[in-house]
C-alpha cells in the first residue's frame, strides 16, 4: 500500500502545477516590485530543493539539468543570473516537476525510515534525519513557494 506521504506530495505538486496555468514565459520572468525572484525561479527552486532533500543527503544521484543549482538554489536570484547558463522554459519545468514525484517514490518508498548520519538542520532550524522527515518538511517548503507564486500572479496581473 502506498505511504500517505506520497499522496500528500502528489496533492501539493498538483496544486503547484495548477498554479502554473496561465503563466506566460514573459510573466514567469518578471520580478514584482519589492521582491527578488520570479515565478520561474520559484518553480525551479521547488524542484532543486526536493532533489536535494530526496537524494543528495542520502548520497544518491540527483537529476539536475545544467545550471539548475546556479539558478535556483537557496540564496540565488534571477537578478544575478549569468547569460551563459541555459534557462529552462515553463514546459521543461513542468515536465521535470511532474516526473520528479514518481522518481522519488520509486527510489524512497522502502527507505523512508533510514537514518542520516549526521542529521541535517534546515535554514529554518528544523532537524531532519530520515527521508520521511525530509519529504514531510518539503510539503511545508513547497506550500510556502506555492503561496509566493500565487501572490506574484496576482501582483503581475494588475
Amino acid at each position: 500500500m502506498e505511504h500517505f506521504l506520497f499522496k500528500q506530495m502528489a496533492f501539493v505538486r498538483g496544486q503547484t502545477l495548477k498554479m502554473m496555468e496561465g503563466v506566460t514565459e514573459e510573466s514567469a520572468d518578471r520580478i514584482p516590485e519589492g521582491f527578488r525572484n520570479t515565478i520561474r525561479w520559484n518553480l525551479g527552486h521547488i524542484y532543486v530543493v526536493l532533489e536535494r532533500f530526496a537524494f543528495q543527503y542520502l548520497g544518491l544521484p540527483q537529476h539536475l539539468p545544467d545550471g539548475f543549482n546556479e539558478q535556483f538554489e537557496y540564496g540565488t536570484s534571477p537578478a544575478n543570473k549569468s547569460d551563459s547558463i541555459p534557462v529552462p522554459n515553463l514546459q521543461e519545468l513542468e515536465i521535470l516537476l511532474k516526473e520528479q514525484q514518481e522518481r522519488i517514490r520509486k527510489v524512497l518508498e522502502h527507505r523512508l525510515q533510514e537514518k542520516l548520519v549526521p542529521p541535517y538542520t534546515t535554514s529554518a532550524g528544523m532537524t531532519l534525519e530520515t527521508p520521511e522527515q525530509f519529504l514531510s518538511f518539503n510539503l511545508y517548503h513547497e506550500g510556502m513557494h506555492l503561496s509566493v507564486i500565487k501572490l506574484y500572479k496576482s501582483l503581475l496581473s494588475r
